[in-house]
Order: C-alpha cells, then structure tokens, then sequence
C-alpha cells in the first residue's frame, strides 16, 4: 500500500513482464478519501505489444497512515470514454 497520493499507481509486474503499464493519472480529489482517473494500457502476450488506452477510476481511502483501495470503475473502451465524456458534457451545459 501507498502512503502518498503520488505514489498510487496502476502499474502491475508479472513475471517480469509490465502487464499493466500506468500512461497517466489525474487525481481528481483529496484527503482521507481520494479519487484517481488513470489512464492505462495492458500487455497482450499472444500480440506481444501493449493494447490500446484504457482508463480507470478508483477511489481510495487512508487508514493508517496508507491509502487502500475501496473500489474501482473501468472503462473499457474509447466508444465508452467518449460517451461518458458526453454525457457529463451535457449535464454540465444544462445548468
């Protein structure tokens, strides 16, 4: 676990290969509760490359002195993205 908000990450090793490689993050809020958008990609063994951009959201909250992840949401694709992206667009102009 992480102690700093700087220091959450996506990034996942497995032997010795980066099967999940952290692009970038955004952290959207802070404090005992924080929330996280990264933006992702993963490896594919057969292809031997890394797949497109994925995101993620995940919140995290800090007990004892570590953040801890609490829950996540995926998005997993760039239709979803975009549409998701629209939709909060639209909400946001109706004000």
């Amino acid at each position: 676990m992480a102690e700093r908000i700087e220091d959450l990450t996506v990034n996942y090793t497995e032997d010795g290969i980066d099967t999940t490689k952290e692009i970038d993050k955004v952290v959207l809020s802070k404090g005992s509760w924080t929330t996280i958008l990264f933006r992702y990609q993963d490896w594919d063994r057969a292809k031997e490359a890394y797949g497109a951009d994925k995101y993620t959201i995940r919140r995290y909250q800090k007990r004892g002195g570590e953040y801890r992840q609490q829950s996540k949401f995926n998005i997993s694709s760039r239709a979803q993205a975009q549409a998701l992206v629209e939709a909060l667009q639209g909400w946001l102009t109706d004000d």
